[in-house]
C-alpha cells in the first residue's frame, strides 16, 4: 500500500533527534514558555524573514488572533470587509466570521489554483481593510497586482500560509509569511513542517500587531495577573515548539524532494482524463490533480494500493454553517471542488512508489 501521508514513516526521518529533542523538555520540567518555544519563534521568525513570531496554539488560532490583534489596535473593525478566495480550507473564512467581519468571496484561476488577482478590484467596496491571500497547496498566491492593488486602496495584506512553509516568491525572493502586513501559520501534524500535535504561529514586522496578539494569546496579559485585552489561552507548548526547531532544519530539504516529485509526475504522467497542475514554485504540500472522473480515479487507484484524499469535498460556500452563501454562483471554485484529488507526494516516498503512482494514473481509464 502506497499511503497518502505516513507520518509515522516521515517521523522516522528524524526520530532519534525528536526523541532526544523532546527528552530534553521532559528533563527540564518546563513545559510552557520556555526555551524551547523562544528558540523555535526565533528560528522561525528568522527563517520566514520576520522581526517576529508568536507561537499559538493551532493555525486557526493563529488566524482568528491575527484578525483580532488588528481589530484591538483599531486598523479593523465590525463589518469591515476582507477579501478572500472562495476555494480554500474553511479555517481561513472562520477565523473572519468568529472576529465579525465580512468575507468576500473571489474566485481563483483554474490553471493556479489560487485568487485570481484579475477579479480583486471590482470586489473592492468602501468597506472594504483588507485581503486575506491563502498559499493553498503549497503555491505562491502573492502577485505584484495583488500588492498594488493593496498600496492603491490602502488595503492590508494578510497571508494565510498554514500549506507554504518554506515557499518563495520569484522576483522578491522572499518566503511566503512575509510577503504582507502579517501571516499565519498552522504545523498540524500532516504539514510540511508539521508538529506531533496541533501548532501554529503568526510572524509579522509590525512590534505593536506582535505585543498585542501575544498579549492576546495569553488570557489578555502581558503581565501577570494583569489583563489588558479579553484573550484566550493559545500557546505552542514547549514539547511541540521542541519537535518544530529539529523539523525547521531538513525543511527545505524536504520540500525539494516534495519538488521533484511533482515534476516527475508532471514530466511522465500523460492521461487525458487526468489534468495537472503546471510546474511552479510550489512547495507541494499537496499535489491536485483534476479529472472529471474523479470519483472513479480515486476508487481506481485505491484498488490499487494507492491512497488519496480529496481537499476539499464541498468548497465554504456550500457548507451547512454558511448557509446564507448557498446561492452564490462561483463555478471555478465548484469546479476544482468536484474534480480535485491529491495524490501522495511526501519526503519519505520512494522513487518506486512515485513511478508506481504515475503508472497507474497513465494507466486509468473510466
Amino acid at each position: 500500500m502506497i499511503d497518502y501521508l505516513p507520518l509515522k514513516r516521515i517521523t522516522a526521518m528524524h526520530g532519534d533527534e525528536i526523541h532526544e529533542a523532546i527528552r530534553r523538555v521532559v528533563d527540564s520540567g518546563w513545559y510552557l514558555r520556555g526555551e524551547a518555544t523562544a528558540r523555535f519563534e526565533e528560528e522561525y521568525a528568522r527563517y520566514i524573514g520576520t522581526k517576529y513570531c508568536i507561537g499559538v496554539a493551532n493555525g486557526l488560532d493563529a488566524l482568528a488572533l491575527l484578525v483580532r490583534a488588528y481589530i484591538e489596535i483599531g486598523v479593523l473593525k465590525e463589518g469591515d470587509e476582507v477579501i478572500v478566495p472562495a476555494n480554500t480550507y474553511i479555517a481561513t473564512i472562520l477565523s473572519i466570521t468568529e472576529n465579525r467581519l465580512v468575507p468576500v468571496l473571489v474566485e481563483p484561476r483554474i490553471d493556479t489554483f489560487q485568487i485570481d488577482d484579475s477579479l480583486i478590484e471590482q470586489a473592492i467596496t468602501p468597506r472594504t481593510r483588507a485581503i486575506m491571500l491563502v498559499h493553498l497547496y503549497g503555491r505562491c498566491a502573492y502577485t505584484e497586482r495583488i500588492a498594488a492593488i493593496c498600496r492603491q486602496y490602502h488595503l492590508l495584506l494578510l497571508e494565510d500560509n498554514a500549506q507554504a512553509h518554506g515557499c518563495t516568491f520569484g522576483t522578491l525572493h522572499k518566503r511566503t509569511g512575509s510577503l504582507g502586513h502579517a501571516a499565519a501559520h498552522s504545523f498540524y501534524p500532516g504539514k510540511n513542517l508539521g508538529a506531533l500535535g496541533d501548532a501554529g504561529a503568526v510572524t509579522t514586522d509590525d512590534e505593536q500587531l506582535a505585543s498585542v496578539l501575544r498579549s492576546i494569546a495569553n488570557y489578555g496579559s502581558s503581565r501577570k495577573y494583569v489583563f489588558d485585552y479579553q484573550g484566550r489561552n493559545s500557546r505552542i507548548d514547549e514539547i511541540q515548539a521542541a519537535v518544530l526547531s529539529v523539523k525547521l532544519k531538513y525543511l527545505d530539504d524536504d520540500n525539494a524532494r516534495r519538488q521533484a516529485i511533482a515534476n516527475y509526475y508532471i514530466d511522465h504522467v500523460s492521461n487525458s482524463l487526468v489534468r495537472l497542475p503546471e510546474k511552479s514554485e510550489s512547495v507541494y504540500h499537496i499535489f491536485p490533480v483534476l479529472s472529471e472522473h474523479r470519483d472513479a480515479l480515486q476508487q481506481y487507484l485505491e484498488a490499487n494500493g494507492v491512497g488519496t484524499v480529496i481537499h476539499y469535498p464541498i468548497p465554504p460556500h456550500k457548507q451547512a454553517c454558511y448557509e446564507n452563501w448557498h446561492a452564490l454562483c462561483l463555478p471555478v471554485t465548484e469546479q476544482i471542488h468536484a474534480q480535485e484529488l491529491s495524490i501522495p507526494c511526501h519526503q519519505a516516498m520512494t522513487d518506486d512508489e512515485v513511478e508506481t503512482v504515475a503508472e497507474l494514473i497513465n494507466r486509468f481509464t473510466n
